[in-house]
């Protein structure tokens, strides 16, 4: 599990990532914090496009960022989203997509990687990636 101490700082992350966010047709803006296993930490914001498709998603951008760094094992992520005139107690806590959880999957254990989902840096949601996609397809299904 996750140190409480590093929960904190990635919540506070996430939400600091989320002033970042590109989302001009939805407004719904995202950030996430990413903390890898050496203790690093990577951000990413949704980044929408007018042609919708290319649109990427704040957790989605994160992973990228790590690995693209050559960063391959990870500990949590924290989540925030909401629309951008909401203020922090109307946010709803905002769960990754199947497709970000699918990512998750690829690089995750789905035992003990944390999903934190966060309204506030004080009001959070924990979850285990499996609790979030039980039946997950991982590379292990190839095998």
């Amino acid at each position: 599990m996750v140190k409480m101490m590093d929960t904190g700082r990635i919540r506070r992350l996430a939400l600091e990532a989320r002033k970042g966010s590109y989302a001009p047709y939805s407004r719904f803006h995202v950030g996430a914090a990413l903390l890898a296993e050496d203790g690093r930490v990577f951000q990413g914001c949704n980044i929408e496009n007018a042609a919708y498709t290319p649109t990427i998603c704040a957790e989605r951008t994160a992973f990228f960022k790590a690995v693209s760094e050559g960063v391959r094992r990870f500990s949590a992520i924290a989540v925030a989203g909401g629309r951008a005139d909401a203020r922090p107690e109307d946010l709803d806590f905002c769960a990754p997509c199947g497709v970000c959880r699918q990512v998750m999957a690829e690089f995750c254990d789905l035992d003990t990687f944390q999903v934190i989902l966060v309204r506030s840096e004080d009001d959070y949601k924990i979850y285990t990636l499996r609790q979030l996609l039980p039946e997950a397809f991982t590379p292990s299904n190839l095998e």
